[in-house]
């Protein structure tokens, strides 16, 4: 019946088919799936599909197992893992490349598309699969600059709640190429291809680096939160506290990562960035120098390792500096393990994002990740991370679903009116609820959870 594999729970392997896959170490021991089925191909995927309709299961979906709370385990359901479904085809005439949703996009999309000068601007972390990432909105390399990438889907294959596999694009099932650029985990269909437009590899490559000690904090993102608007949008922006490798204790680190094609237009791009008034009391200063992709996806792999335990958790925020840096402040300045850290992303100034279910953002984006391998410690360290994001309540219009946990808290991540209109679609698409939704301690409401 099937290329791939089906598991079923008195298979001797089959823990190992619902948990090998997450990236987080904290994995979801108490919900386990009714069946997972390993997908090598496109016709895996809809008699999956087929074979939940028939035994009465939900369908959940995996694609690069990034997903912090894990959200494809769900209980009773039937797990489709694309892991080992992996395709990717470009086409010179068009500049479109298709690919399944587990190619990764850092370790395999974009060294594929270097060999034709193209680029694609998926996630930062090299081992995240597109899958659920261009899903959520997909908040990829200079997303301030280039938009969110899941405005380059030209169209989706998608299998439907009734086992048929369609085309969605502008003019076929508009509907479902709407809400499948946004709703994430929510999304009403496995997704068995994106169609990606795709962009010229740029040039030149370079980065600016300062590092300030914890007690400038206040000072130097005051700054920033009063410039970063005025940078050019071919720069990514982030703020960054971690502990680098080299030394004893965490800096903030203010990073830009120009995207140019001649060293000349990096130093003018990033030059506003060595402007800081507190340049003279950085600890070090990188400025303009040429790096490369495989460079930066180098750091990202060493900040988030493969087998750690990850607590995260974000929020868009918004307000003056003098409320906003206060709030921020717990997030950034006390983290309670070496390996945690915390961004502040740039999207300022903000741009009109086309008529799609993603809908919910601000200038600013914080998120927090506390990274460790002390089972013992979930309690404390989840208790910590719930008190540094209640700091930023005040100044917080919603969050990303990238980086959220609704079985912890449940905040905004879209529009009024686009959730309105997701659940209308959804109500049309999947009246019986074959697709086990966003993992939550209750009700998806698209509410900040202080607001109920």
């Amino acid at each position: 019946m099937f290329t791939g594999t089906l598991h079923l729970p008195d298979d001797p392997d089959f823990e190992e088919a619902c948990l090998g896959r997450v990236f987080n170490g904290r994995r979801p021991t108490d919900r386990l799936p009714a069946a997972v089925l390993e997908a090598h191909t496109e016709q895996d995927v809809v008699e999956g599909v087929r074979l939940a309709l028939e035994r009465g299961w939900q369908v959940a979906v995996r694609s690069g197992g990034h997903s912090w709370a894990a959200w494809s385990v769900r209980r009773n359901a039937l797990l489709i893992d694309l892991g080992n479904f992996r395709e990717m085809a470009y086409d010179p005439r068009t500049g479109l490349v298709t690919a399944t949703p587990s190619v990764k996009g850092g370790d395999e999309l974009n060294p594929y598309l270097g060999e034709f000068g193209r680029f694609f601007n998926g996630g930062h972390c090299p081992s995240v699969g597109i899958g659920g990432f261009l899903l959520q909105g997909g908040q990829g390399w200079n997303a301030r600059g280039w938009g969110w990438a899941a405005e380059n889907i030209v169209a989706l294959d998608v299998v439907t709640a009734e086992g048929e596999l369609v085309r969605a694009d502008e003019t076929r099932n508009s509907d479902l190429y709407w809400a499948a650029r946004g709703a994430g985990p929510g999304f009403f269909g496995v997704v068995t291809r994106f169609h990606l437009r795709t962009r010229p590899l740029p040039g030149h490559l370079a980065h600016t680096v300062h590092a300030y000690p914890l007690d400038l904090f206040d000072e130097v993102m005051t700054w920033l939160h009063g410039m970063h608007h005025t940078v050019s949008d071919l720069v990514e922006i982030v703020a960054l506290t971690q502990t680098p490798p080299d030394l004893d204790g965490p800096v903030l680190l203010v990073t830009g990562v120009s995207m140019t094609d001649t060293p000349e237009e990096a130093a003018k791009a990033l030059a506003p960035l060595h402007a800081n008034p507190y340049a003279d009391r950085a600890l070090f200063r990188v400025e303009a120098q040429p790096t490369t992709f495989a460079a930066q996806l180098d750091g990202q792999r060493t900040a988030n390792p493969e087998g750690h335990r990850y607590l995260v958790d974000n929020a868009w925020l918004t307000g003056p500096a003098e409320d906003v840096v206060p709030a921020m402040r717990r997030a950034f300045t006390e983290h309670p393990t070496r390996q945690t850290f915390t961004i502040w992303f740039s999207m300022a100034p903000l741009r009109q994002l086309p008529d799609m279910a993603f809908s919910l953002q601000s200038e600013i984006y914080c998120a927090t990740y506390v990274v460790h391998d002390e089972p013992e410690r979930d309690a404390e360290l989840r208790a910590w991370l719930d008190g540094a994001m209640a700091a930023m309540q005040p100044v917080t219009a919603g969050q990303y679903l990238g980086d959220s946990d609704f079985t912890v808290r449940q905040l905004r991540f879209m529009g009024d009116a686009q959730w309105r209109r997701l659940e209308e679609i959804r109500a049309v698409r999947d009246p019986k609820g074959l697709f086990a939704g966003c993992l939550s301690a209750g009700t998806v409401t698209n509410t900040n959870h202080w607001e109920q």
